[in-house]
């Protein structure tokens, strides 16, 4: 049949084949595989960066909506039409343009299927981590729209950790590059920014790609407890002696149950939970790794602990755990998965109150989820075609999420706002920190074309700001991030320009006020069980330090100067060669208190593992030199102190032998902490040479040394 008229002048701009408006047709793009649903006017697929961007124009002037969609197995309506328009969808362009395996680098079109992409890598001694369950047809356009994560996000990090750069189109059809394969350009994070924003900023037409190595043996592990809520104690007691294996899944009874009806891989059904634990590395440290995990979950109760002993025993156990949802189909038409994070500390009780909500509301539910991360999954069976029962479902899910925030979680930790959590967001969010969202979605789509609807209530609490109170002379020091919203309030309408610094140097011209943070200064909050610590922006790195090592623990920062402060670092966005390691600060920063100059106060992330509710503007804010809003106080992701490190220097003739030497080394790196081609007088006791190779490796004792 003929489009409609609506969109007939936009199939006159592409090929017949690409648009499609047929009812028939249109009836598989109403939903994703969530409840909501969205009748769209017309589905597109895109062949090029071209095609975006003359699409983007068109529905600017025709003010039609536009919905990117990958492969529709989001769960919270993300991709659904819900107010009509037009899905672009990505199918045809599913190329790996350029892959890297020297530089750990992959440059993809976001139609690329996400198990496809680590296949191709492995093939090369790579692994790209970010492994959702849907990963088998989930495409990497639509993982970055969600920043989606997986079981191996417990140790890897979530999609944002590894995307370095995007080329996007704008509304109106402006075609930009943010980032790129290097790291660190001098620009605001506007990548960060993107990745889990929905389709609601810009369209994704290319993502950069950074890879790690594989690890070179892991080894799998299966134990089993009388309870849910032991196996969260014993999750818990294992983050708190600073262990971090690769995966940490808990399945209930009931859902292993399921699963071994549906596909038999032997799973401890007698049990009441089973927790999935495999640890990954050189081969020499596989046996002592596992072994403290089981003595540390024995002491909490665990027993008919399992290992795998071999590669197809192991797979077994992951076909198990990623068939939940096909073993629930089965026994039920549908399934609500409730998405929730929580701190780590706080998982044994969340488990036992959402049980206790659900038995309330008479509803068969089973626990599959990533314990490592905190990140519940409540899978609730039920029947859409049964009002009174969803009803039932719904008002869990309302009750489950309250129990979450009660907690400090997160609303959502991987699958997304979408529509399905949006009336949640004045809940975790206050009306400031709504507000800022909304400004950014103002800057990037002005006409609110782009996925129209989703992440944002329609109604919005009001944003409280600070009464402006001017500060005296010029120098201002404030003790709270309320008092520099204040000051900063009635600085911005007096016209007075606001230099920021650590420490209190005066005003840097004439009529100009210095801001120092020198009063924001100390531990704020410290929660060894959960990996963060919160500190003033004002705490000096080596103070910050110094306090870790008393518990044995530390940030992967390091001081470029001694009066150096977490908040400088941050707004600098200087990173070390730790990032090799542990990530950089954009992946280390979880959460952060912000003062903005028109006087509201805002608090960006959450202290959560996992949080993918609404925009993500701890990105933005690092390496933006306070230009901004004033950096208050910080939340950063802790790591254990290493048992072993070791450092081996050199001696290099000259750069170019150095940079072959250390090109040749990087394949091989899997637990190096700094790879450094440094000034031979910079090194101490080491043999004289005009430059010296410096590789310091740092974890077990094993890995040290292989």
């Amino acid at each position: 049949m003929p489009p409609h008229p609506p969109l007939q002048p936009l199939a006159q701009l592409f090929e017949p084949r690409q648009l499609v408006t047929d009812p028939v047709q249109l009836i598989t793009y109403e939903v994703d595989a969530g409840f909501d649903r969205g009748k769209p006017d017309g589905v597109f697929y895109s062949r090029s960066t071209d095609d975006v961007s003359r699409i983007m124009r068109w529905a600017g002037e025709q003010k039609v909506p536009l919905i990117a969609r990958g492969a529709g197995t989001g769960l919270s309506g993300g991709a659904v039409a819900e107010h009509g328009g037009v899905i672009i969808e990505f199918a045809r362009m599913n190329r790996v343009l350029d892959f890297d395996p020297a530089g750990r680098r992959a440059t993809v079109e976001p139609g690329v299927i996400n198990l496809a992409l680590d296949a191709r890598v492995k093939e090369a001694g790579l692994y790209y981590p970010p492994d959702p369950s849907s990963g088998r047809s989930s495409t990497i356009g639509g993982n970055l729209g969600e920043n989606a994560g997986g079981p191996h996000c417990f140790k890897y990090g979530v999609t944002t950790n590894y995307i370095t750069g995007l080329e996007v189109v704008l509304a109106g059809g402006r075609v930009v590059k943010f980032g790129g394969r290097a790291l660190d350009y001098p620009e605001y994070d506007f990548t960060g920014l993107l990745v889990g924003s929905e389709g609601t900023l810009g369209v994704v037409t290319q993502v950069d790609l950074r890879l790690i190595r594989n690890p070179p043996g892991v080894k799998t592990m299966m134990a089993s407890f009388e309870s849910v809520e032991q196996a969260g104690h014993a999750v818990s007691a294992v983050i708190a002696a600073g262990l971090v294996p690769a995966t940490l899944e808990m399945m209930d009874q009931k859902i292993m149950r399921m699963i071994e009806e549906y596909a038999a891989p032997g799973l401890p059904v007698e049990a009441e939970a089973g927790l999935i634990v495999e640890v990954d590395g050189y081969p020499a440290s596989l046996d002592s790794q596992i072994e403290e995990v089981a003595a540390i979950l024995t002491r909490h109760g665990a027993y008919d602990l399992r290992i795998a002993q071999s590669e197809e025993e192991r797979q077994k156990i992951w076909y198990g755990r990623k068939s939940a949802a096909g073993a629930v189909a089965r026994l039920a038409p549908s399934f609500y998965l409730v998405d929730v994070t929580v701190p780590r500390s706080r998982l044994a009780d969340m488990l036992a109150a959402v049980d206790e909500v659900c038995r309330r509301h008479d509803l068969r539910t089973g626990h599959v989820f990533h314990a490592g991360d905190g990140n519940l999954h409540p899978l609730i069976l039920c029947d859409a075609r049964q009002p009174e029962l969803m009803a039932r479902v719904f008002q869990a899910c309302d009750e489950i999420v309250a129990l979450c925030l009660e907690r400090g979680g997160s609303i959502t930790g991987e699958h997304g706002v979408g529509i399905e959590k949006r009336k949640y967001m004045p809940a975790m969010y206050t009306g400031a920190e709504l507000s800022a969202m909304l400004d950014i979605k103002t800057l990037f789509d002005p006409d609110r074309l782009l996925n129209p609807g989703k992440i944002f209530p329609p109604d919005l609490p009001f944003p409280q700001r600070e009464i402006p109170v001017l500060p005296a002379g010029t120098l201002f020091a404030p003790a709270s991030a309320a008092e520099a919203a204040s000051g900063l309030a009635a600085l911005s309408q007096d016209g007075k320009r606001v230099y920021i610094g650590g420490a209190a140097r005066g005003g840097t011209e004439a009529g100009s006020c210095c801001l120092s943070t020198a009063n924001l200064r100390g531990v704020v909050d410290y929660a060894q069980n959960d990996l963060y610590v919160t500190v003033g922006a004002g705490t000096p790195v080596q103070e910050l330090q110094t306090f870790l090592a008393q518990h044995k623990m530390q940030a992967p920062l390091a001081e470029p100067w001694a009066d150096a402060t977490v908040g400088g670092l941050v707004a600098a966005n200087i990173n070390a060669p730790l990032r090799m390691r542990y990530g950089a600060l954009r992946d280390v920063v979880i959460a952060m208190t912000v003062a903005l100059a028109d006087g509201r106060v805002i608090r960006t992330g959450r202290s959560v593992v996992k949080n993918v509710a609404g925009y993500d503007l701890t990105k933005v804010l690092i390496g933006s030199h306070g230009t901004l809003g004033l950096i208050t106080d910080v939340a950063l992701k802790l790591i254990p102190q290493p048992r072993a490190q070791r450092t081996l220097a050199v001696p290099v003739a000259d750069l170019r032998q150095g940079l072959e030497w250390a090109g040749q080394l990087l394949p091989h790196l899997l637990v190096a902490s700094g790879l450094v081609l440094a000034p031979g007088d910079t090194v101490a006791d080491a043999p004289a040479a005009p430059h010296h190779l410096l590789l310091t490796s740092e974890g077990v004792p094993e890995d040290v040394q292989a």
